[in-house]
């Protein structure tokens, strides 16, 4: 199999998260039941907001494009995360850019869905009586599409950029994934091009959201100061509280990776904080949205009852 662009490469070995025998087992049963819980915890989540009609707002509306995403995400990634632990993590240099168009495609994603959801608690506690108007199916439509259009762009940047580069005879990747800064370390040829493409790309998609929603919160916090009943004040940092840890852990683990060092360079260290934004967060987005949402688990209440008497 030829992988073109004159690389003499034509597969990877992934190295996984650890070389210790004894951590592999271990290892894989802990990931696998993260993937099962992943899974089972975003799926519940969409069927809950399909089946009831009053989650059907924009709030809901995000929350389920972020459950659907983070499907996708984690299973991109876990299942071939867990072959590294029982055997030798071959992939096909196809393959492997395969894996790096859909990760950087749903990463951006869920950027933009984090940003707009930030914008939507704004128009919420700040805007009370313009939200039905501020946030129109219409404009929570045109916020998603405009996410996924950015996905789309941004990933095609990535994969484009990498697939010019040759790898000429170093194959392994010190990574449980096809991530963009193991790769640029093991080309042959200038990555240049590639570490201007990681400095726009990443840069838009992590510093312009971070400041929407660091605005977002200003505003937000500022508003909630302003509210005389201590009720009200609770209620309202609620409302947020889930949004700000989903968004803490996200940009906070993804900044870390990609700003720290050169996009060249790669280690043991990358590979566990990358963990947090890659695995850790899509297996607790919905736990953190349910657990503390009454809507939620009013919603579960009344599916779970509808269940039992049929």
């Amino acid at each position: 199999m030829a992988s073109g662009n004159g690389s003499s490469v034509t597969q990877f070995i992934l190295l996984g998260l650890t070389q210790q025998p004894e951590l592999q087992l271990p290892l894989f049963l802990l990931f696998l039941a993260i993937y099962v819980v992943s899974v089972v915890g975003n799926l519940g989540l969409i069927v809950l907001i399909v089946l009831n009609p009053h989650l059907h707002t924009p709030m809901y509306y995000f929350l389920f494009n972020l459950s659907f995403i983070d499907l996708c995400y984690s299973s991109v990634i876990i299942p071939r995360m867990l072959m590294s632990f029982i055997k030798q993590n071959i992939i096909s240099y196809a393959e492997c850019m395969t894996q790096l168009f859909f990760f950087c495609f749903f990463v951006i994603d869920e950027c933009c869905i984090l940003t707009s959801m930030a914008y939507d608690r704004y128009v919420a506690i700040c805007k009370p009586l313009l939200y039905r108007v501020t946030m129109s199916h219409q404009v929570c439509l045109m916020l998603m599409v405009g996410g996924y259009a950015m996905g789309l762009v941004g990933a095609m940047a990535h994969t484009g950029c990498m697939l010019r580069l040759s790898f000429c005879d170093a194959n392994v990747i010190n990574h449980y994934m096809c991530d963009i800064p193991p790769l640029l370390q093991l080309s042959c040829t200038s990555t240049s091009i590639n570490e201007l493409v990681v400095f726009i790309v990443v840069g838009v998609n992590i510093i312009v959201p971070s400041l929407t929603i660091f605005i977002s919160y200003t505003l937000i916090l500022s508003n909630i100061l302003g509210i005389h009943s201590t009720k009200g004040r609770a209620k309202a940092f609620s409302t947020c509280s889930s949004h700000i840890m989903t968004v803490s852990l996200f940009f906070g683990s993804s900044a870390f990776i990609y700003f720290k060092s050169s996009p060249g360079v790669s280690g043991d260290q990358d590979k566990v904080s990358t963990v947090f934004y890659t695995i850790v967060g899509p297996m607790m987005n919905p736990f953190i949205y349910s657990l503390r949402n009454k809507d939620v688990q009013v919603a579960l209440g009344k599916t779970l009852k509808k269940k039992v008497l049929v």
